[in-house]
């Protein structure tokens, strides 16, 4: 270098200090038959990285937080717990499933094969209940899907037993003097 380009360079500061730096660089890359300006070169990024397929916007999208029900739902359908979660959905819920009248005057007891076992309140109940089996179940398969409840097992009360000790002799034993 020259003493007056050595002058500019000590008079040369910041901002203009980097911006001929920058000019200078620039000039090289162009002797040097390389395209000047375009931004780093496909090549010279280094190691190859995801490509970001755009920005997700103010959307919901996969990256974002899930709910902690669909992430449950999500897992229990992949490993295929899908059908004991509806099954659980049904006596675990059954005042949503079927509604505050039926819920209040019966409860579900046992669910077994498709077959769910009711318990009413009283005999008139379980009657009610028995003609009601079709909007009982249609109420059950929107809440869980169908298939999971196929036919319903409805009782009434259970009357007290007699019975004591394991062996039994057949007939009407000690009621037998009531009446």
């Amino acid at each position: 270098m020259s003493e007056s380009e050595s002058n500019d360079v000590g008079e040369v500061r910041g901002y203009d200090l980097a911006r001929r730096a920058l000019e200078e660089a620039r000039a090289a890359a162009k002797a040097n038959g390389k395209s000047v300006g375009q931004g780093r070169a496909a090549g010279a990024r280094g190691p190859a990285r995801p490509v970001r397929r755009g920005w997700s916007g103010s959307g919901p999208d996969q990256r974002d937080p899930q709910a902690f029900g669909s992430l449950v739902g999500s897992i229990a359908k992949a490993r295929g717990w899908s059908s004991h979660v509806a099954e659980g959905t049904v006596l675990g819920q059954w005042l949503k499933v079927v509604g505050d009248d039926i819920a209040s005057h019966a409860e579900p007891t046992t669910l077994k094969d498709g077959v769910l076992s009711i318990t009413a309140e009283s005999t008139a109940w379980a009657t009610q209940l028995r003609h009601m089996q079709p909007q009982i179940l249609a109420k059950i398969a929107a809440a869980v899907g169908n298939g999971v409840v196929t036919k319903l097992r409805i009782t009434g009360p259970v009357a007290p037993s007699w019975r004591k000790g394991e062996r039994h002799v057949k007939g009407r034993g000690p009621r037998d003097t009531y009446g």
